[in-house]
C-alpha cells in the first residue's frame, strides 16, 4: 500500500492529520529550549500514536520534554463521501 493509499484509509477509518509542536531542552544548556515538529495520522482526541512517541522520547532521550503543542486537521469525512451510481454508455 503506498502513502498516499495508507493516508486516504486512515482517513475513512477516523484518523486525522495530527501536528505536534515539541519545546525540549537541550541536555547539556537546560535553560535552552529546541523545537521538534512531529506530523502523522493519530485519532482525536486520545492520540495513541503521539503519546506512544512522547512515552518514547521521555524514557529514551536526553532531552527533557518542556511543551508540547497540538493541531489536527480532520481531512475528510464520512459526509464528504458519496458513492455515484455508474452509467456505461455503449455505443
Amino acid at each position: 500500500m503506498s502513502r498516499t493509499d495508507k493516508g486516504f484509509h486512515h482517513a475513512l477509518t477516523g484518523y486525522s492529520l495530527t501536528t505536534a509542536e515539541i519545546l525540549y531542552r537541550i541536555p547539556d544548556h537546560q535553560s535552552i529550549l529546541q523545537t521538534f515538529i512531529w506530523q502523522d495520522y493519530d485519532l482525536h482526541p486520545r492520540f495513541p500514536r503521539l503519546f506512544k512517541f512522547l512515552d518514547y522520547w521521555a524514557y529514551n532521550l536526553d532531552g527533557p520534554l518542556h511543551t508540547v503543542r497540538v493541531a489536527h486537521a480532520q481531512l475528510l469525512t464520512p459526509w464528504e463521501i458519496r458513492l455515484l451510481k455508474s452509467s456505461s454508455v455503449i455505443n
